[in-house]
């Protein structure tokens, strides 16, 4: 450890630097300092999670809150020659371990660092680089144990996938790529969950073209789903009831509306039936699916622009 120790009180002023303004101007200031912001937020929302996890009382730690007290404090760090700060979780763990409940505790750690680094910096200077890398290999295990790999593991693919490139991401790279990586993958695997979860269907009779089929939409149907939900339309065989289910769909993308409507033009020719069950009602054979979802966007108060 390398603190600086100050022979006097003018000494310790002299640690203090203000900026130098006349360099705002560059680009590479700002490059920096937007690099700096973004590695430093995602290090704190990251050790909120994970000390909320910690936490035995699981209490939930105001995330917009403790970016903006970053932000202040890096502020004012900056203002006189110090290092950007962020929330650590070896300091939060040792906070939880000691049987610290409220902010008090941060606030009374951060005052025992400020007088072992004024009043003891010879003697912190004599603790070997190996005993907090002890620590951390500690503190890192109780986070990523064992056991945390295989309840991972035992959740499925879409997440055991991203919890996996994301770690692999970091370690190879660095904390910024391992995070936008596995955001990247969570995202697609999202997509694909989306992709096959556009809908539900379910068939009655014996005799499916005399049957009855039932089509219950997801809560959310965006473009993604276009191509699934038109192959199963097409499979609707002639002189059969489609019954579609809205009730609990909250937003349907335009692409799918449009969809139903070019379905309801080719029904007529293939003697389907479509019984459309909403919130607002039932109805059989809707002369314009445009027309119903507009005044559906309207009983709900909801904008029009979506469609």
């Amino acid at each position: 450890v390398k603190v600086p120790v100050p022979k006097d009180f003018d000494s310790f002023l002299g640690q203090f630097s203000f900026p130098n303004f006349s360099s705002i101007g560059k680009t590479e200031v700002w490059i920096t300092g937007f690099t700096i912001a973004l590695v430093a937020s995602l290090e704190t929302l990251l050790c909120v999670e994970a000390t909320d996890k910690l936490d035995p009382e699981k209490n939930v730690t105001p995330t917009n809150r403790e970016l903006f007290a970053q932000g202040t404090g890096n502020i004012l760090s900056g203002l006189i020659g110090g290092l950007p700060i962020t929330q650590v979780i070896v300091r939060s763990s040792a906070n939880i371990q000691s049987g610290g409940k409220t902010k008090l505790s941060a606030i009374i750690h951060g005052f025992f660092l400020l007088i072992a680094v004024v009043l003891i910096p010879t003697l912190l200077n004599k603790i070997p680089l190996s005993v907090l890398a002890a620590i951390l290999f500690i503190v890192g295990f109780k986070l990523a144990k064992p056991s945390t790999f295989k309840q991972m593991f035992s959740l499925g693919w879409k997440q055991w996938v991203p919890f996996i490139v994301t770690i692999l991401g970091i370690i190879f790279k660095d904390l910024l790529w391992g995070i936008g990586i596995g955001l990247v993958v969570g995202i697609f695997i999202t997509l694909i969950k989306s992709f096959q979860n556009s809908h539900f269907l379910h068939k009655e009779g014996e005799d499916v073209n005399d049957g009855k089929i039932k089509m219950t939409l997801a809560e959310e149907v965006t473009f993604f789903n276009k191509a699934t939900i038109l192959k199963e339309l097409d499979k609707i065989p002639e002189n059969s009831v489609l019954e579609l289910d809205v009730t609990k769909t909250v937003y349907l993308d335009n692409d799918i509306i449009e969809i139903l409507e070019d379905f309801s033009h080719k029904a007529k020719d293939r003697n389907i039936t479509i019984d459309l069950i909403s919130q607002r009602g039932n109805v059989t054979n809707p002369e314009s699916f445009v027309e119903f979802f507009k005044l559906d966007y309207k009983a709900k108060k909801l904008p029009l622009s979506d469609l």
